[in-house]
């Protein structure tokens, strides 16, 4: 994007913010003193292709403010593309809190007005894609208002050029306040890879079932259809369906594990692996963020990836990520054998 720079192999496009994360424990009316990240899911994404080795850039609209700077100068940081992010004189930045736990966290957004909401269909002749394979977009954007939901159905709808478009449904209730998914249904029905959790699937389309689903969204060539901790279903035209168990982590915080998934898959998919190692990789990247408070964890050791990628069944399900490495749990004929021999 920016001039003389080889184009980005990924575009993503959506908001990004400020974001308070406790830096004590306890409930949040008693936290004193937070420490101040970033995060979105497209930056987010792109954030973590780039630690893939997968050129990319991020394109979205952020307020001239100190939030604003911090999120072009992170995600720059991170090896990502901002040129193409617009700062906007007159719009904040968005921000949101949220707490940490394992079982789920609840966040706080303070978006409305924010810059990436003025967000229209006339940035997509803006930006430079020569030379972009795919663009990744996700479900929340669209909920930010009118003019981002028109940028999203134009970039689903326009002349592909040899290149893919991937979108994360991302259901957020709270961005839908008596709405129905089916605008997502729509956008999703439009993408060449869709991604959605089996949860976020009952609430659009009404199942979570692959089959039913597919039968729902039989136009994408490629649906990801993600089961939490059980793992993952791929299916994709022409080809029977490949599920794949999650690996087991020790889970500090959940956010963004679904957008490090998506990046790994991403990522994968374009180096063209096999259906396998598509979900595999999904697995590890969203296993880096788990073992983090951050929406971007840092990237797994390569000896870990490779040594976990090209595990067989056995060694893949007795696998456990800790934060000190791979942990490895006694299968059920093994722990028989070992049982015996000890008594």
């Amino acid at each position: 994007m920016a001039g003389g720079a080889p184009a980005p192999e990924v575009l993503c496009l959506g908001e990004s913010m400020a974001v308070f994360v406790p830096s004590e424990s306890g409930p949040a009316h008693r936290v004193r003193t937070w420490n101040r990240t970033i995060g979105g899911a497209e930056s987010n994404v792109a954030c973590h292709l780039a630690g893939l080795g997968v050129s990319s850039a991020w394109v979205s609209a952020v307020g001239a403010d100190s939030f604003g700077r911090a999120l072009l100068d992170e995600i720059a940081a991170s090896g990502v593309d901002v040129t193409a992010t617009y700062v906007d004189p007159g719009r904040p930045t968005g921000v949101y809190f949220k707490e940490s736990g394992t079982t789920g966290s609840p966040v706080r957004y303070y978006r409305a007005g924010s810059a990436a909401s003025g967000m229209g269909p006339g940035l997509l002749a803006e930006l430079d894609l020569r030379g972009v394979r795919l663009i990744h977009l996700s479900g929340i954007t669209p909920a930010l208002s009118p003019s981002c939901a028109d940028l999203v159905r134009a970039v689903l709808t326009a002349p592909r050029e040899g290149r893919l478009v991937s979108f994360d449904v991302n259901w957020r209730p709270a961005l839908w306040p008596g709405r129905d998914g089916a605008l997502l249904a729509e956008l999703a029905a439009l993408a060449d890879i869709v991604l959605v959790g089996d949860d976020e699937a009952e609430a659009v389309w009404g199942t979570g079932d692959v089959g039913r689903l597919r039968a729902l969204l039989p136009q994408p060539s490629t649906v990801v259809v993600k089961h939490g901790e059980r793992g993952a279903t791929l299916l994709e035209h022409g080809r029977d369906a490949v599920f794949e168990p999650a690996l087991r982590v020790r889970v500090v915080e959940p956010v963004g594990a679904g957008d490090a998934f998506a990046a790994g898959f991403l990522a994968a998919t374009l180096r063209g692996a096999t259906p396998r190692f598509r979900l595999r990789q999904g697995h590890l990247q969203a296993a880096s963020t788990l073992l983090t408070q951050d929406d971007v964890g840092l990237p797994l050791p390569p000896g870990v990836v490779g040594e976990l990628l090209e595990a067989d069944e056995s060694g893949w399900a007795a696998a456990e990520l800790t934060d000190r490495g791979v942990r490895r749990r006694a299968q059920p004929d093994e722990h028989r054998r070992r049982v015996k021999r000890e008594t």
